[in-house]
């Protein structure tokens, strides 16, 4: 028997929940400098009870070929990367209208 989504009540395989939830997220990216000058691109916003935070961070790491973690609500990619992950964050389904790139 098909797990059920307690949000909509549909089959998990055809579940439109999250990528509703991603379209209405208020997305911040932004650089930050570290110590010894290393940067570091955050993304933050995410609501984290409607978006697999883990797995988002996952999927960007892997397209930019950088480390990277989930660190109190935010996501971390080492290095300068913050033209190239509005584009994959809007490949991903989230809205362009609602990143906000600083």
């Amino acid at each position: 028997m098909p797990e059920i989504c307690p949000t909509c009540g549909l089959p998990k395989e055809i579940c439109v929940c999250e990528e509703i939830a991603q379209e209405q997220q208020k997305v911040k990216v932004y650089s930050q400098q570290r110590t010894f000058g290393k940067s570091v691109t955050v993304v933050e916003g995410m609501n984290e009870e409607q978006v697999n935070l883990e797995e988002t961070a996952s999927k960007l790491k892997k397209k930019l070929a950088c480390g990277g973690t989930v660190k109190e609500g935010r996501i971390e990619l080492q290095g300068n990367h913050e033209a190239k992950v509005k584009d994959l964050l809007i490949d991903m389904g989230f809205s362009s209208d609602m990143i906000e790139v600083e």
